[in-house]
């Protein structure tokens, strides 16, 4: 099969093709070659042929396969190859060896160009609904996977892409490939489920009593009794995966061809062209130069790919090194040189085994697939990790041009400046040797970032050292840095200090010294962190004392001494060990390699009783309701809607300037791109303008909040007061004061923010679809900014890929333009936000700053508590009073305290104004109550378990928002979590296991949570629900809830299934519609089920009413006969159902606005480096109370999904800003989310039995927010750990530790001789590169 790709009108300019000789091309630009000769560009795309000869050479293999070919199934979430959700596999045939490769890539990265001869293959090649789900497709919806479903087409590419290439993987290998992808819905714990099953270790060892595993591999002969076992998948009922029935490669690009149309054929042809157009750009991967074209707005005429040239590709492996040609991709290195580790002797490979293992946490797979040695070399980033291992073993590389070649090394005259090399412009990186290592030597690679994997470095390490025969003394050694300085820097007065030097603790003293002048640092340095990046590097070194008791930053710095210092300690404990010395006490466990075990969980749940029907679907754990679609790339989001007849793109034009006023907007030049049809601004609003926030004047360049606070600069301000506070304080035994910050959050759903507005042709009417939470909303301000009546405003949404509360006001920022664009130019107008712009404008969760003053017993009974919060609202309201009042009703979390003052107080600012986000403000005053809980129990020598669990509530208890408890299960699900866990052993593992380490610590942590559910304001606490009832006798459900992720589509037919006693297979649900559903209330606070689930009971109810007539007259009928009998006597079988939530009053002081409570205990272990600060999370057991699951296969998954984005929200996620306003965290490069190696190595949840909740719909309770603040629990594991370390200096267990608890403040707050080393500077005596708020 073939097809031409037809002419349309595209904004991409058309390029032609130059051919340079016989044997070779080179693309260039239509406007510099006007009489170029025309090529085409001939690839297949799931087995068909494409061949293109207009198309844009920079214009990426992403954009080209969803506009071009309307292949939406792969997503567009970064736009950087930060976050896999574009994840294709390419397919090469290779000529020299007759072999097929598979490789997975980023697709927003892939230029078009580089796809030439190439075979793609999408996620809809793979399978789909109607012909048929791939294996691991199917699996990955079966095991509940999918949530928002926006990431999983990408993941299912890397997995598919890994079983081409292995069948039958490790676990590792599978853990490999998912480095490159990021969920953020589903905790991944369902994910690594589904996708295990592939592994050999499952094949070979998973079975259910320690035998032949059964899963895969025999017919499904279940029973409908152990239908009923409480297990979310029956493994029996998977399809078996086949790889003999894959898609062969396409045999006609197997034929080969010497002419390729943008590459030369030979070397000598590329050498040639370097010298013709010495700037061009040599384009392998794309990984730098897309993000250049992006980010910087770089322009490059010129590229050149060295695909084709043979010379550039090839590995020569001999007896002291290995040579990899200059286009060898980073995967090839780290296969070529672990096959030469696997045969050679241990002492020959210590320098590949370093490399090799910095390759394992650089980047993620689909960048080293395609990523080059030589570009990594010749681009010179100071934070590149291969650069400082090259330089440390200086290996030698090979530089040719037209006129001849040269061989130089990698030493400390490599790199001339940020970005610069000795490489001249006509020159290619011919080959780069790496050599073997001696029996006298040591190697080592180091490095630290904020996520383990896929991230870029704070700072990273090559250190290399050799001795003299026989001899402790040093012959020569090496110590090259990356992040401390503008290029990778060699610290040269260190290594001629130590040459003849012997290896013990005085080479250390002296080596402080020495690495204190080669790696200074300014304290404004890019990065920030400048103290910690030191340490690092610098800070293992006076040990005498210590031995003898138990818009993308290039760097980015944490006090980065203190990570120097802590390197170069490493490094001489590996001398030491290699010399044979004694180590100092309990330092070995700081020495070799992480260690990623096979992760185990679990997961408990009631199951439905015996005697419940099989129609009855509620209680069951059944997949979502569009899984199997989102892993086929199906289920369509809102940019994969085809676009409209002449529709235009609106552009937001950004402010420079975080606070100024608006003098002038001149549009002129703008106007001039080809392309632009216009611009709109505030004189087309008709209607009510500016919508949203002020024009702030007269206010510092950058307010932050505590200029708010010391000004009084407050949007909203109240108080709550039970009891007399200042009475009980005076009276107490013992009272604390203290301060607490807590950081906010960037939302980072993986479906960027976007809608299409369409003007109708009469009466005004809009039809818009918007990824929003509130369609309503979104109507509204629309019809009010335009001037129009609601009802002319049509508001629709499939779906959302995720929302987390950030989906709720802030599009209203580009809809509302959109929409008058859309009436000025009378055609269709779609905004789809870049991944920076969105991180930018939209707003996060809000920061807070708490204080306060706590009066309690010496046994730990808290008796007062006085608490002032503010929070950072941006430099608009929005919605954070409404966060606030949220906050202010869950500040004691789950401990009774008689006497409680709560002060709330919203600041105004002027960074982007901050928003809704998951649990809205009860994070973060749990977080502070928490903090000063803390404090309690070590101020009085108690065990912090003990103390929390003396303040529990229980049943009776008043709060402080006057309600008295019923109900109350918080001790119950204590108890529970402290059993299952086996808390007080593993407590008394890790107090050994601190007393044996000096630089690992170990820290276990108890935390519960009580979460008030329902809306804060009364009146939302209403929904709305229309079902119809089709003549065949199909039902079509509608609600006012939009599903992002949360399964909340699939609940409500669970829920109809039981109210009309039908199996769920009648059921449907179509889009979220304004003209269906009437003033819907927003998504959000939990309460979808809640509100939802009783209007569409209240539906099938008056639908049930008008059927009971005809089922009476034939009782023995079929459900389909009684809808024909009541359609032909005229009964209507569409009906409304509504609901209020009873009993709820207006006033959140008195507490009488929330429903219930949901509660839940999290115990977490964790494990942290004392040197650099990094952590891995061991164990987490969960008890959460949902009362009567309605789903626990989504309850489950959404228990471990809030889990894992509290974890990021408190120890991960740090928002930056510069100190002029500016977002610093503009995408995955910069803000790092959890990853799949981030998750706990056990992770348990249990659903606490027998709890029926009397006020929801059928004994349910809220589950997307409460689980959130469960996460805490590794903050204060984290905090123990540290603690433990304090304690070996005598230093106070009370300390201040905010959030989020990054590696940088992990390290400092552990606080040892090397951090002394390293004072921080005196605020105000500089400018920091970066400002937390």
């Amino acid at each position: 099969m073939s097809f031409s790709i037809p002419s349309i009108p595209s904004p991409w300019q058309p390029c032609s093709i130059q051919s340079t000789s016989n044997c070779a091309a080179i693309l260039f630009s239509a406007r510099n070659m006007p009489n170029a000769a025309g090529s085409a560009l001939i690839f297949y795309v799931n087995g068909v042929r494409v061949e293109d000869d207009d198309f844009e050479p920079e214009l990426s293999l992403l954009e080209y396969l969803r506009r071009k070919l309307g292949l939406r199934g792969t997503k567009s979430g970064c736009g950087e190859g930060g976050c896999g959700a574009c994840t294709v596999m390419l397919s090469r045939f290779h000529h020299s060896t007759r072999s097929i490769s598979h490789y997975s890539v980023n697709a927003c990265l892939m230029p078009v160009a580089g796809c030439h001869g190439l075979a793609v293959t999408t996620v809809e090649g793979i399978g789909n609904s109607r012909r048929g789900l791939h294996a691991v497709q199917e699996r990955l919806a079966n095991f509940h996977g999918s949530q928002c479903g926006f990431c999983t087409p990408g993941i299912v590419m890397s997995m598919y892409t890994l079983l081409r290439n292995n069948p039958k993987p490790s676990f590792h290998d599978m853990d490999e490939y998912m480095q490159g992808n990021l969920c953020r819905c589903t905790g991944y714990r369902p994910i690594i489920e589904g996708l295990k099953t592939f592994t050999s270790e499952f094949q070979c060892c998973k079975g259910e009593n320690g035998g032949e595993c059964p899963c895969m591999n025999s017919a499904d002969t279940t029973t409908p009794e152990e239908e009923e076992h409480p297990r979310l998948v029956q493994p029996s009922h998977l399809v078996p995966y086949d790889p003999t029935q894959e898609p062969i490669f396409p045999p006609e690009l197997q034929a080969g061809s010497r002419v390729t149309w943008y590459r030369p054929a030979s070397l000598d042809e590329m050498l040639r062209l370097k010298a013709a157009f010495p700037e061009a750009r040599i384009v392998h991967g794309n990984t730098e130069v897309a993000l250049e074209i992006k980010f910087k707005d770089c322009k490059y005429p010129v590229m050149i790919s060295p695909t084709a040239v043979q010379e550039l590709h090839q590995v020569k492996v001999g007896d002291n090194r290995v040579r990899f040609g200059g286009s060898v991709t980073l995967t090839k290195i780290q296969k070529t040189l672990q096959k030469e580790i696997d045969s050679r002797p241990e002492k020959e490979t210590k320098v590949w085994v370093e490399v090799v293992e910095m390759l394992r946490w650089f980047a993620g797979r689909q960048t080293r697939n395609v990523s080059s040695v030589a570009g990594n070399v010749v681009t010179s980033s100071p934070i590149s990790d291969l650069n400082p291992l090259f330089q440390a073993v200086q290996s030698r590389i090979f530089l040719q041009s037209s006129e001849g070649g040269r061989e130089v090394k990698m030493n400390e005259d490599f790199f001339t400046g940020y970005r610069r090399n000795i490489i001249r412009p006509e020159e290619i990186l011919l080959w780069i040797e790496i050599p073997t290592s001696s029996p006298d030597e040591v190697f080592k690679g180091y490095k630290q970032a904020r996520r383990r994997e896929d991230d870029i470095a704070i700072v990273n390490a090559g250190m290399f050292v050799r001795f003299q025969s026989g001899s402790k003394k040093v012959k020569d050694i090496r110590l090259s840095f990356g992040g401390m300085a503008p290029t990778t820097v060699m610290a040269t007065r260190t290594r001629n200090g130590l040459i003849g030097k012997e290896w013990n603790e005085d080479l250390l003293e002296e080596a402080l010294d020495l690495l204190k002048e080669d790696l200074p640092l300014d304290p404004g340095a890019p990065g920030g962190m400048t103290r910690y990046r030191r340490s690092l590097t610098l800070r293992h070194v006076s040990l005498r004392n210590l031995c003898a008791s138990p818009s993308h930053p290039e760097f980015k710095a944490i006090n980065s001494h203190s990570s120097c210092i802590s390197f170069f300690y490493k490094f001489w404990l590996e001398g030491c060990r290699h010399l044979g010395l004694k180590l100092p006490p309990g330092t070995a466990s700081v020495l070799g390699r992480y260690q990623k075990d096979f992760p185990m969980a679990s997961q408990f749940f009631q199951i439905v009783p015996g005697g419940q029907p099989k129609w009855d679907a509620v209680g069951r754990p059944l997949v979502a309701k569009s899984a199997y679609h989102q892993a086929t790339g199906e289920a369509q989001y809102l940019d994969d809607m085809p676009p409209r007849d002449n529709e235009a793109h609106l552009a937001l034009v950004y402010s420079s300037r975080c606070h100024a006023k608006l003098l002038l907007v001149d549009p002129n030049s703008a106007l001039g791109i080809k392309g632009v049809i216009g611009w709109v601004g505030p004189e087309d609003l008709p209607g009510t303008k500016n919508c949203f926030g002020d024009d702030p004047e007269g206010e510092p360049v950058f307010r932050r909040d505590k200029e708010a606070i010391k000004e009084r600069e407050f949007y909203w301000e109240d108080w709550t007061e039970l009891g007399d506070v200042d009475e009980a304080l005076s009276q107490a035994p013992h009272v604390l004061e203290g301060q607490v910050r807590v950081g906010g959050q960037e939302h980072f759903y993986l479906e960027p923010q976007a809608c299409v507005v369409t003007p109708q042709l009469e009466h005004d009417e809009l039809l818009i679809y918007v990824s929003t939470q509130e369609l309503s909303f979104a109507q509204k301000s629309v019809a009010k900014a335009m001037g129009i009546p609601f009802n002319r405003v049509t508001c629709k949404v499939k779906r959302v890929g995720g929302g987390f509360g950030g989906k709720v006001t802030r599009p209203m920022l580009f809809v509302i333009p959109a929409a008058v664009a859309a009436r000025k130019f009378g055609r269709s107008v779609r905004c789809v936000l870049d991944r920076d712009e969105d991180m930018m404008s939209m707003g996060g969760r809000n920061p807070f700053l708490g204080r306060y003053k706590v009066g309690f017993t010496s046994d730990g009974k808290i008796l007062a508590l006085d608490l002032a919060m503010y929070a950072n609202a941006g430099y608009s309201l929005d919605i954070s009073h409404g966060v606030m009042q949220r906050a202010m009703s869950n500040v004691t979390n789950a401990y009774y305290v008689p006497n409680v003052r709560s002060k709330g107080y919203v600041c105004r600012t002027n960074i982007s104004s901050n928003t809704a986000f998951r649990a809205f403000g009860a994070p973060q005053a749990m977080m502070i109550c928490e903090q000063w809980m803390q404090d309690v129990a070590e101020f009085l020598h108690l065990d912090p378990v003990q103390v929390r669990e003396r303040n529990l509530f229980k049943d009776g208890d008043q709060t402080h928002l006057f309600n008295y408890l019923t109900h109350c299960t918080i001790r119950r699900c204590w108890e529970e979590c402290l059993r299952n866990s086996d808390f007080l052993y593993r407590r008394e593992l890790a107090n050994k296991f601190n007393r044996e380490n000096r630089w690992k610590k170990r820290g276990i942590a108890v935390i519960p949570v009580a979460f008030r559910c329902a809306f804060v304001v009364q009146f939302m606490n209403q929904a709305s629900a229309l079902v119809h009832i089709y003549t065949d006798g199909s039902v079509l459900v509608s609600h006012g809830g939009v599903e992002m992720g949360q399964g909340l589509h699939t609940k409500m037919l669970q829920v109809a299934s039981r109210a009309l006693c039908l199996p769920i297979s009648y059921f449907h649900t179509t889009e979220n519609s304004t003209d269906l559903v009437p003033n819907a209330i927003g998504t959000g606070a939990s309460m979808g089920s809640d509100l939802n689930g009783p209007a569409v009971i209240d539906a099938c109810e008056t639908l049930k009413q008008r059927l009971e007539p005809f089922m009476r007259e034939n009782p023995k009928g079929s459900w389909e006969d009684w809808v024909k009998a009541a359609y032909f006597n005229r009964v209507s079988l569409s009906a409304t159902g509504y609901y209020r939530t009873p009993g709820l009053g207006s006033d959140w002081k008195k507490g009488d606005n929330f429903s219930y409570i949901s509660y839940g205990t999290a115990c977490s272990e964790v494990e942290i480096d004392c040197l650099t600060g990094d952590h891995k999370i061991l164990r987490t057991d969960i008890v959460m109370d949902v009362g009567e699951s309605l789903n626990p296969a989504i309850d489950i998954g959404q228990v471990e999904g809030a889990f894992i984005q509290g974890y990021g929200l408190f120890v991960l996620e740090e928002v930056l800003f510069s100190p002029k306003g500016k977002v610093l965290t503009q995408g995955p490069s910069t803000y790092k989310i959890p990853g799949f190696g981030d998750i706990p190595e056990e992770f348990n949840v249990s659903l606490l039995k027998g709890s029926p909740n009397i006020r929801a719909v059928y004994s349910s309770k809220a589950i997307g927010e409460p689980p959130l603040f469960l996460s805490a629990s590794v903050f204060f594991a984290i905090k123990e750990a540290v603690s433990a370390a304090r304690q070996e200096r005598n230093l106070s267990r009370m300390f201040k530790f905010d959030t989020p608890a990054t590696a940088e403040r992990i390290r400092m707050a552990c606080q040892d001789k090397f951090t002394d080393k390293f004072e921080g500077e005196e605020p105000g005596t500089f400018e920091p590169w970066s400002i937390q708020v």
